[in-house]
């Protein structure tokens, strides 16, 4: 009589880790393989050498009293306290942040709504969507001459149409000056932030939207109940870089408005050139950069603690 064994072959069977668990398996549970830490040591050093290196030495040069000659003097938080008593910085941070605001008020909405589009399968989206990119390709240097020319007083559009623009000055009133800078921030990177919703928008399971149209769901629904909030990890990471840049902001500046008309539009990161290149006070410039990178890494925390981003462990978007 022969005994079959229920055993199967070697080939067959799966061995288990050492602990229980299966092999190729991480320690978290989620059933996802992680690469090592080695992976991330090139990043880092990149990071720690071009990043922590120069912002330590700037805090540094902030205590300092230093004209890019002689030797930098040690002067404590002289610098520091020369900056909060400057009603000209003060003015410039609220500006910074005006300016921040406006920009993710401006351009969060219209991005969504130009990716999750671009995202779709319509007649001649590939050609328009790569004509709408075109302004994501030049530098933010190329379109300030670009649109300080196309606003021209005496020679561009404005001078031209009179009944819209009146004298055409754009640049003599803050008001408008501080229009025209948003504007051309928007015009040249919501494209970017358009191309984060659309890579985010097509991974949105399709079963989620076929499901909604047997339930009588219609477009409007389905954006409003499915799309946007599959697309909440993207819409912080897009909020955070547009915080970022928005305080950062400096070329548009410097070329379009030059800080003008007076001091209506220096803006923190145009006052800290000032000061570094033209005031020859690097200490105090130093400071400011410093202060910047404060304020931007405090709203971004408290954008993603507010958010609830860090508690996300899906691999799926928004889930």
């Amino acid at each position: 009589m022969t005994t079959t064994s229920l055993t199967p072959p070697a080939t067959q069977r799966r061995q288990a880790a050492p602990g229980g668990r299966s092999p190729g398996r991480s320690g978290t549970g989620t059933g996802t393989s992680r690469p090592g830490s080695a992976w991330a040591a090139p990043a880092a050093v990149f990071f720690a050498l071009f990043a922590l290196v120069p912002l330590v030495l700037v805090a540094a040069l902030s205590l300092s009293s230093w004209d890019g000659l002689s030797g930098p003097e040690f002067v404590g938080l002289g610098n520091w306290k020369k900056l909060f008593d400057d009603p000209v910085m003060l003015k410039s941070l609220w500006l910074s942040v005006l300016l921040t605001v406006l920009g993710v008020v401006i351009q969060t909405p219209l991005s969504i709504l130009l990716g999750v589009w671009a995202a779709g399968h319509q007649r001649n989206r590939a050609v328009l969507s790569a004509i709408y990119f075109v302004p994501l390709l030049l530098s933010a240097t190329a379109v300030s001459v670009l649109w300080r020319a196309v606003l021209d007083p005496n020679f561009g559009v404005p001078a031209q149409a009179s009944w819209l623009f009146g004298d055409g000055n754009l640049f003599g009133v803050q008001s408008s000056a501080i229009g025209v800078l948003v504007f051309v921030s928007a015009w040249q990177f919501t494209p970017l932030h358009t191309l984060i919703y659309q890579g985010a928008a097509r991974a949105v399971p399709q079963v989620l939207y076929q499901a909604a149209r047997i339930d009588g769901a219609g477009t409007v629904r389905q954006f409003f109940h499915i799309t946007l909030p599959q697309l909440r990890n993207s819409i912080i990471t897009s909020m955070i870089l547009m915080v970022v840049g928005g305080l950062t902001t400096f070329e548009t500046v410097l070329i379009l408005t030059q800080g003008g008309p007076g001091t209506d539009t220096t803006i923190s990161a145009f006052y800290m050139y000032q000061k570094a290149f033209k005031s020859y006070d690097y200490g105090t410039a130093s400071a400011i950069g410093v202060l910047l990178v404060l304020v931007a890494t405090v709203i971004s925390l408290i954008m993603v603690r507010l958010s609830g981003y860090g508690k996300m462990r899906s691999t799926m978007e928004g889930l």
